[in-house]
């Protein structure tokens, strides 16, 4: 199933805030993102009955394995784009802003030929 990009940033900042916070609400995605409590609250809903997150009694919000195996994805794919860019010499904030908007759409044999030059190139 493929999912949308909206849902692949919702999981990767799950993601990040889990690494840098710990426990992660609503709240924090809304602000990390900078969207509206009521849209994140629909897109943890629609997340949590698909199968990508759970939310607790305490309304922390944690990665399924599922929702890991995304979020792990487009973070790697994130991270390795910007680092590219940034090899090809792009200034940080604009490698990090257009990693942002490839990282959904590369294809997988584009993305390893990347990681296979940046691993010849280290």
């Amino acid at each position: 199933m493929k999912i949308r990009k909206s849902a692949e940033d919702y999981l990767e900042t799950i993601l990040i805030l889990q690494d840098r916070l710990g426990n992660v609400h609503a709240i924090d995605i809304a602000n990390e993102l900078n969207f509206s409590k009521p849209s994140v609250s629909i897109a943890m809903k629609n997340l949590k009955e698909n199968g990508y997150i759970t939310i607790d009694g305490f309304n922390h919000i944690h990665l399924t394995d599922k929702g890991h195996k995304v979020a792990d994805a487009v973070y790697e794919r994130h991270t390795t784009l910007t680092n590219f860019f940034v090899h090809l010499g792009v200034n940080s904030k604009q490698a990090e802003d257009d990693a942002c908007i490839v990282e959904h759409d590369i294809s997988e044999e584009t993305f390893q030929a990347i990681k296979n030059f940046l691993k010849k190139d280290a």
